[in-house]
């Protein structure tokens, strides 16, 4: 059990250490390991903890700039997405496969930031894409914890100026966080056990956020988002591999 928490404590603090720095990566790193200690389940519930943690203080400084034009039917997207995701996650989340299919997502979502890095996101888009996106980021960040990049680019496409950005994706990680915990909570999907790695993941996650920001300023931005990436990319082959 200590051995378990002390890993648990070191692969958060990484996450945190990636998110400081460059702004993203908690979750795509958490998740990229922790299921080889955990469950998905477990380990997904954890993540959705801490990002609820994060987003509620980023929250406390940018509340102001909340929009509810185009977050309204994102939002009701991004509820159905979850509802879906819940019945999956308590169905299949103690299954070694959904390890591997992780592990592709991974992957396919590491190419996927390299490729939109170097691309501009659109001015003018179809009705139907808030709705494709939002489902599609409450489902995956259901079950995986990872849906926020699907968030990030709806929110790029809609707002030039980045407060709004960053007050409507807190929302979404808020109010979707707080659904999700609530029905596995009602669904007795938490032990005591589970209450101790919180403990252990909000402090090492606190931890790594500050010295990831003292980091800053020291490196190139990109340097860190390469390394980020690089984890997740090796963290989905392990957990293809060990879960096969």
């Amino acid at each position: 059990m200590i051995v378990e928490l002390i890993l648990l404590f070191l692969i958060i603090l990484v996450g945190g250490f990636v998110q400081g720095a460059s702004g993203f990566g908690l979750g795509l790193v958490v998740m990229g390991f922790l299921p080889l200690l955990l469950s998905i389940k477990e380990s997904t519930l954890l993540v959705m903890v801490l990002l609820l943690v994060a987003s509620l203080t980023i929250m406390r400084k940018v509340y102001k700039h909340i929009l509810l034009k185009g977050l309204l039917i994102v939002i009701v997207s991004a509820i159905v997405g979850r509802i879906g995701a819940y019945y999956v996650l308590t169905t299949y989340g103690e299954m070694e496969v959904l390890k591997q299919w992780l592990g592709f997502f991974l992957i396919a979502m590491v190419l996927y930031l390299i490729v939109t890095s170097k691309t501009k996101p659109k001015e003018t888009y179809h009705p139907l894409i808030p709705i494709i996106l939002g489902t599609l980021g409450g489902f995956v960040g259901g079950v995986f914890a990872v849906g926020g990049p699907f968030f990030v680019f709806y929110f790029l496409m809609v707002y030039r100026d980045k407060r709004h950005y960053n007050a409507n994706l807190q929302v979404i990680v808020i109010v979707t966080s707080v659904m999700s915990l609530s029905l596995h909570g009602l669904s007795g999907d938490f032990y005591p056990e589970f209450t101790l790695y919180v403990i252990v993941g909000v402090a090492s996650a606190l931890i790594g956020t500050h010295l990831g920001m003292k980091w800053f300023e020291r490196l190139p931005s990109n340097v860190i988002r390469t390394f980020a990436m690089i984890l997740v990319f090796m963290a989905g082959i392990n957990l293809i591999i060990f879960s096969a």
